[in-house]
């Protein structure tokens, strides 16, 4: 019993030291204690929390309610046995919010049972959990992109399959490497706990609020107290989340940072449903961070900086998308939301990410993950292109 404290202890002092994820956190609390930028960040993180957190949140508690009892071995039972659907299905399974239906997917190829043109289509189709984002602040260009990405998904899943149905080396350890890369993902259990209930505390409120700040109300007003006042609650809300998902992970690569918290089985929603808001919640942040830094210390117009790439920023777009982890393409629909890059880029960007998905793909089967990848990338540029050539 006693050496495990010793232990514990390294463990805590190597997460203080290593993890990556506390940059962020304390970047914000220097900003804070500048003079100069401490108004326009309070502003940014009441904002980023009152108006992304809170519905990102009720997004994502009603969609893993919804989908908790979905059986990863019934879908691919299904797939093996009706293989004609397959390609259609895994497209419908990408494009759920977040990266749980490509993951599904992408595991059940490399053990055989479905063909390559299913990861194809089903990396074509996700947007990962940018999806939620968009989703919660403008669910209309949501609808539309996930009903292009499942098209073109299908699309490009069966011209694939037709031409170039390539089989990897089947995987028996693939389940049990997923689960061991989630036994890794998430360092502190205590962390976690604290985030669920700190989430199951203030959802409907902070839902509340924020749905009368949608209508333009003036919450402030209700309570008693300062519109300053008020500013500093959410901020600190905000704070305390990006706290919560810097300690929740190890921070220590790549991975950690842009990819969601990952939790042994059995899922719980309302573990999932927090782990994940605090993930965008920090990625939005950091893109509203670096707008509004921008304007402030180089008085530069980061939308009207990008407009001038012209059609230039849809093939970036779509480069970024080609980054693994989710946490680059919530950067990419931040600035969609903000009006920073247009429809075409958004667009692209959502059919050439890949999502959390790329990396079990990445560990499980590289060459098979390239080749998706670079077919993705054919139907990205075309949507995007087209869109921005005909409509913008």
């Amino acid at each position: 019993m006693t050496s495990s404290h010793p232990r514990r202890f390294q463990g805590a002092l190597h997460l203080l030291l290593f993890n990556k994820r506390l940059l962020l956190p304390l970047a914000i609390a220097l900003l804070l204690f500048n003079d100069n930028t401490r108004t326009v960040t309070l502003s940014v993180l009441s904002d980023a929390y009152f108006q992304v957190a809170a519905f990102v949140y009720a997004s994502l508690a009603f969609y893993y309610m919804a989908t908790r009892r979905i059986s990863a071995d019934a879908i691919g039972r299904y797939m093996k046995t009706h293989p004609v659907h397959e390609v259609g299905l895994s497209a419908l399974l990408g494009a759920l919010p977040g990266c749980g239906g490509a993951i599904i997917v992408v595991t059940q190829y490399t053990r055989g049972v479905t063909s390559f043109g299913a990861v194809v289509a089903v990396l074509t189709s996700t947007m990962g959990d940018a999806a939620f984002l968009l989703l919660a602040q403008s669910p209309i260009d949501a609808l539309i992109v996930m009903a292009i990405s499942v098209s073109m998904g299908a699309l490009t899943g069966f011209t694939v399959n037709q031409f170039h149905n390539y089989q990897a080396p089947q995987n028996k350890g693939a389940q049990s490497g997923l689960q061991g890369q989630a036994s890794e993902s998430v360092i502190s259990k205590g962390s976690v706990k604290l985030s669920t209930w700190f989430w199951l505390a203030i959802c409907i409120p902070s839902l509340a609020i924020a749905l009368a700040l949608a209508f333009q109300l003036p919450v402030h007003e209700y309570f008693f107290i300062e519109e300053k006042t008020f500013t500093n609650i959410g901020a600190t809300l905000c704070i305390a989340s990006l706290a919560l998902w810097a300690l929740c992970g190890s921070g220590t690569g790549y991975a950690s940072v842009t990819k969601e918290d990952v939790t042994p089985p059995p899922l719980r929603w309302q573990e999932k449903a927090a782990l994940d808001t605090q993930f965008v919640l920090a990625w939005v942040v950091l893109a509203f961070m670096m707008f509004e830094l921008a304007i402030l210390w180089f008085g530069l117009d980061i939308a009207s900086t990008l407009q001038t790439m012209g059609p230039g920023l849809v093939a970036l777009a779509i480069i970024v998308g080609f980054l693994p982890g989710c946490g680059p393409q919530i950067l990419v629909t931040s600035l969609y939301l903000n009006g920073a890059i247009p429809f075409s880029a958004q667009l692209g960007n959502a059919i050439s990410n890949d999502g959390d998905a790329l990396f079990p793909a990445i560990a499980l089967s590289p060459k098979a993950a390239l080749i998706a990848t670079a077919y993705s990338a054919i139907p990205a540029f075309l949507v995007g292109y087209g869109y921005w050539y005909f409509f913008e």
